[in-house]
């Protein structure tokens, strides 16, 4: 069973920071790119940030400059720091893996897993 374990949301003032995580395990063989989205409420889910295995990076333009997304590919594990927080930040983040894994015998995929969501309240 492979799952995406999300930490780290919760409730901030503008202007301050947080540091999410997201952690991969299970029976997996390799983790390939690994993205942050989040949904606003009463809006769809959207990207932040991607890394890919090799570490290269891509931000959404609401995310460049303040949030800083990095991966450790030993532990299988995604981070995002958000700095300069502002309210319209504010909803259920979300990691995202594209995974290969496997039963012992076989590896399967590329297969695409979601996390459960940590939700981060920006307040003004």
């Amino acid at each position: 069973q492979v799952q995406l374990v999300e930490s780290g949301g919760g409730l901030v003032q503008a202007g301050g920071s947080l540091r999410l995580t997201c952690v991969a395990s299970g029976s997996i063989n390799s983790v390939n790119t690994m993205i942050w989205y989040r949904q606003p409420p009463g809006n769809r889910r959207e990207m932040v940030a991607g890394i890919s295995s090799s570490g290269r990076i891509n931000y959404a333009d609401s995310a460049k400059g303040r949030f800083t997304i990095s991966r450790d590919n030993a532990r299988n594990t995604v981070y995002l720091q958000m700095n300069n927080l502002k309210p319209g930040d504010t909803g259920v983040y979300y990691c995202n893996a594209n995974m290969y894994c496997t039963d012992g015998e076989k590896v399967h995929g590329p297969v695409v897993y979601w996390g459960q969501g940590t939700k981060i309240t920006v307040s003004s």
